[in-house]
């Protein structure tokens, strides 16, 4: 008996403290009960995904959500075209998706895997070792879960530089999955290192479809916005991601970034095609297809866009620059563990903040043993607090997060 309290002690403890963890993640139950609706009418918006020649809504569904009722709500109300990975919580969010489509027409709706192979965290290429055939079996195993015979696209996932693009054992594996109808385009996702990554893409006259990191918040955007029109006018498909910023200007959640504002501003650029913004309610996929209405920003839109632009408030969004990088006497990978934070603190999905920490903290982080930290964070982030925030996450069991 003694045993079993103490149990339930500690249980209670842990719960306890991950509810001070990102703000406290609600319950999907306690979500529901807050949400509205959608609306029963919709003005969608459509935009054709270059070359491939798809029509896709300018509003697709990113990966952050959890209630499965909110993908079944957003393909009814008119967002058909869902992003996917195979890494995305351990390839369970490919059978979620699964579960939404069963029995639905194939032709109702688009969907967008990606596929991850071991990267070297410093130089971001592909390790020694990668195949071919690897990339196939996750592939073909992600067909199971998603219980589809193909993708409609289908993209190399988190690519960093112009090696990666190019990487002789994943273009073949895309050539054969293509030629065996398991996806009818192919392309690549990009966080960081965005031009060079974009402009390679352009160059391999390979792939279809690119899908990249935009927002106002992007101390290179204009950089990033010039080689998007350049991959645009080749008829490359392009999909905008990370359009929210983080989400939140600070750790506490107290101050929200403009949401339409941040969309709008990304959707006024018409070489983009469609943007996955990662809502996880009602009232939030609401509040997005409501942008198709008028995508022109109002007065105080742009006031905000304007304040934001100019860097006096820092935020959740790490511009993925990796300077950091070789800064780091240890060479540890900074920015997949800032998009870490972000994805706890921004947008309270712990999961994938555990599941995009986890490959960095397995390999050892050192932070704690350094008296003085050698990153200078390009954006002022305190690089080494913020390490040792979200380390604490590997520590919680994940039968406790929500």
């Amino acid at each position: 008996m003694k045993n079993q309290e103490k149990n339930k002690s500690r249980r209670e403890f842990i719960q306890k403290s991950i509810a001070g963890l990102a703000g406290a993640a609600l319950a999907p139950s306690l979500l529901r009960a807050q949400e509205k609706p959608a609306p029963e009418k919709n003005k969608i918006l459509y935009r054709t995904l270059g070359r491939t020649g798809i029509r896709v809504p300018v509003i697709s569904m990113g990966a952050q959500a959890t209630d499965i009722a909110l993908y079944g709500a957003a393909l009814d109300a008119g967002l058909n075209h869902f992003d996917t990975a195979n890494t995305y919580n351990n390839g369970q969010h490919e059978t979620m998706i699964g579960q939404v489509i069963k029995d639905r027409p194939r032709d109702s709706y688009i969907i967008t895997s990606k596929v991850y192979q071991a990267m070297d965290q410093r130089t971001g290429r592909y390790r020694q070792g990668v195949t071919a055939e690897g990339f196939i079996q996750d592939v073909e195993a992600g067909l199971k879960r998603l219980g589809i015979e193909y993708v409609d696209i289908l993209e190399l996932h988190d690519v960093v530089c112009k090696e990666a693009v190019t990487f002789e054992p994943a273009l073949k594996a895309l050539e054969k999955l293509k030629q065996d109808g398991k996806t009818r385009f192919v392309g690549l996702s990009v966080h960081t290192n965005e031009p060079e990554v974009i402009n390679a893409a352009v160059d391999s006259k390979f792939h279809d479809v690119i899908l990249t990191a935009y927002n106002f918040r992007q101390p290179h955007f204009r950089e990033v916005k010039q080689a998007i029109a350049r991959a645009a006018q080749a008829g490359l498909g392009i999909v905008a991601m990370k359009t929210q910023a983080g989400v939140y200007w600070d750790r506490e959640r107290q101050k929200q970034i403009n949401m339409k504002a941040a969309l709008k501003w990304v959707l006024l650029d018409e070489n983009v095609h469609t943007t996955i913004p990662g809502f996880t309610t009602f009232d939030q996929m609401n509040e997005d297809i409501s942008v198709m209405v008028d995508l022109r920003l109002t007065e105080e839109e742009k006031r905000d866009i304007e304040l934001g632009m100019k860097g006096g408030m820092q935020g959740l969004y790490c511009s993925q620059c990796r300077r950091c990088i070789d800064q780091c006497r240890h060479h540890i990978d900074i920015p997949s563990l800032m998009r870490s934070y972000m994805y706890a603190y921004g947008y309270r999905n712990l999961p994938q903040a555990k599941e995009t920490a986890r490959p960095v903290l397995e390999a050892g982080i050192s932070c704690a043993d350094c008296s003085r930290c050698s990153v200078r964070c390009s954006i002022g982030f305190d690089v080494r607090e913020k390490i040792l925030d979200i380390a604490r996450l590997e520590r919680m069991p994940d039968e406790f997060l929500v």
